[in-house]
């Protein structure tokens, strides 16, 4: 027996408190967006903020299940074929290094909100697509994961290469 293909959301909001993208993410519109772009489920990592309140996840049928914190999300990000997430530097670059389609949404309660600045530059280089909560479900709605450019790989022995050569070794 083949089991259905799994389209699942991964959503973020890291180790601090976005309580805004979790109720955001699990409005009935917002839900019933990500129904009628063919996703089937959502793991939701909630951080330190309030546990998601679920309204209507039913009625569009998608799967939702959420938890607040764990050692890692390598295995969310793998097997999500979209991540909405918070600007964390770290975890956005994760996202983009695992070759996975990234929405950014920006808190814009975080003072000096480096967040916006990331996200805005990814964004503008391509790499990923940033809203606000505000903006998500049309954000949804027109996303075109085609259209985003791969994340280039690092080279870790770029960093050593120009440490020498500054050292003069």
């Amino acid at each position: 027996m083949a089991f259905p293909k799994s389209n699942e959301v991964f959503v973020t909001v890291g180790t601090t408190q976005f309580d805004q993208l979790v109720s955001t993410i699990v409005d009935p519109c917002v839900l019933q967006v990500l129904k009628s772009r063919g996703y089937n489920g959502m793991t939701l990592q909630t951080g330190r903020g309030r546990p998601p309140v679920l309204v209507d996840a039913e009625a569009c049928s998608l799967q939702v299940q959420h938890y607040s914190l764990k050692a890692s999300l390598a295995e969310d990000i793998t097997r999500a074929v979209l991540v909405v997430s918070h600007g964390g530097a770290g975890t956005c670059l994760e996202v983009l290094e695992a070759g996975k389609p990234l929405i950014i949404v920006v808190n814009h309660q975080l003072m000096g909100n480096h967040q916006l600045e990331l996200a805005q530059q990814l964004q503008a280089e391509g790499y990923a697509y940033c809203c606000s909560c505000d903006t998500l479900a049309d954000t949804l709605r027109s996303f075109d994961p085609g259209a985003l450019r791969p994340f280039p790989r690092g080279d870790p022995a770029a960093f050593a290469r120009s440490l020498d050569s500054m050292l003069g070794l």
